[in-house]
């Protein structure tokens, strides 16, 4: 569920009209709602029912400091994979003893700087990670928690670019060869052995691939928590949210259109899950980062022209695959409505931004509202790997972005000025000779 409706025909978040904001803000904007934020993590964390567990909210996924402060208030730890995302978490106010860092290329400085922090743990994803880990620590004369991440061989059948538990990935250490690395792991002088950790996928829809990793693993960590102190296991993160319209009782009307889906949800995950973990007597953690942010936040778009051509309808827009670029990327779906509510008719169109690419686009062929010069549409679940994954090609600025709570909303990201995007650029001290 979500907080973005349509209310007397304006698409508001929360009790916000989204256009008021763009008259404010401009345009393109991320616009994110701190209570579909909220709601997600504690139906998740509620969900669970064990005494002891933490959520670690991926910080990948969205890490606005806006975003980080409403969970980190929440009581969640976060899953880091960089010491910049590390040094977010702190600046937000988030407590680094409550944070993992995964990762297959953790730099000697960046586990320095984790273990000065007092990070929670490392997972580590090979051998000559967990050796530097050690050497580091020795240096500094601490002592490394560490977690491996096992590779459970498990095929999630997600997209080919966001599955991580099989072995033609490179994340992890294969199954087979967990215990012998924990038997060597422990005699190196400047580790602890913390726990273990596993993560398949992401944008997972079904239970099947959860349940299946769950009990080849859970055996293993068994086997392991007998020979070592370990405290914890955590199970990675992955769970999918709805991109494409579904039936939703109270939802709008543009979002109760379309097949009905029988979807993960907290409850059906954890009902499946908890029976198969309670008995290890170890420390629960998760790591999501797309099932809490993910419908928490929408793109708002104005339409510059519309462009007719012998065979196509192209509703041009002012924003473009470098302030979202999963359609580009992953082919992905997201939803598209008018900010204002219409009952025109519907025509066959392709949503397109102003990149000199042809893969920049929002969608293809379709069915669309009639739209005009102009006009503010939304792309709709698009709080993760949105902002977050933007870049400056075709030297565009990124957008502003902005949080609402209640009837209330804050700028929580300025738009970027041009000339800030060349600021760090120097010319090379022989111009002018010539």
């Amino acid at each position: 569920m979500h907080e973005f409706q349509y209310r007397a025909g304006r698409l508001c978040c929360e009790k916000v009209p989204v256009d008021k904001i763009v008259r404010e803000h401009g345009s393109p904007v991320y616009v994110y709602s701190q209570r579909t934020l909220t709601e997600h993590f504690q139906r998740l964390d509620a969900a669970l029912g064990l005494a002891d567990r933490l959520i670690c909210y991926a910080v990948k996924a969205n890490s606005n400091l806006a975003v980080l402060r409403t969970l980190a208030d929440l009581g969640s730890g976060f899953d880091i994979v960089s010491e910049g995302e590390l040094r977010r978490v702190v600046a937000a106010g988030g407590d680094p003893g409550r944070c993992v860092f995964a990762g297959v290329g953790k730099t000697a400085r960046e586990i320095e700087f984790a273990l000065r922090q007092g990070i929670y743990c490392f997972n580590v994803e090979s051998e000559p990670e967990l050796e530097r880990i050690n050497k580091v620590a020795g240096r500094l004369r601490k002592t490394a928690p560490v977690a491996v991440r096992v590779n459970p061989n498990v095929d999630a059948h997600t997209h080919a670019k966001i599955t991580t538990g099989t072995y033609e990935n490179k994340f992890g250490i294969a199954f087979e060869q967990v215990e012998a690395v924990y038997a060597r792991a422990a005699k190196l002088k400047h580790i602890r052995l913390r726990g273990l950790q596993m993560h398949i996928g992401s944008q997972l829809t079904e239970l099947e691939p959860f349940e299946q990793a769950v009990r080849r693993v859970a055996p293993l960590a068994q086997r392991l928590a007998e020979r070592y102190p370990l405290e914890f296991l955590s199970i990675g993160g992955g769970i999918g949210i709805v991109y494409q319209p579904a039936l939703r009782s109270g939802a709008p009307e543009w979002w109760r259109k379309g097949p009905s889906r029988n979807l993960l949800t907290p409850a059906t995950y954890a009902a499946a899950l908890v029976p198969l973990l309670k008995p290890l007597g170890l420390r629960l953690l998760l790591e999501p980062g797309r099932y809490i942010v993910g419908n928490a936040g929408i793109l708002v778009t104005r339409v510059e022209y519309i462009k007719r051509t012998g065979r196509k309808n192209f509703v041009i827009v002012d924003a473009a695959m470098n302030d979202l670029i999963r359609p580009a990327f992953y082919d992905a779906y997201h939803e598209i409505v008018p900010v204002r509510q219409t009952t025109s008719k519907k025509v066959s169109s392709d949503v397109v931004g102003p990149i000199c690419e042809s893969g920049d686009y929002f969608c293809k062929d379709r069915l669309l509202p009639v739209l005009a010069e102009g006009d503010l549409i939304a792309l709709l679940s698009a709080g993760a790997y949105g902002s977050v994954m933007g870049s400056n090609y075709n030297s565009r600025a990124f957008p502003a972005e902005v949080m609402v709570d209640g009837a209330k909303f804050s700028l929580v990201r300025r738009r970027q000025q041009l000339e800030e995007i060349w600021r760090l650029e120097q010319l090379p001290s022989w111009c002018g000779d010539r």
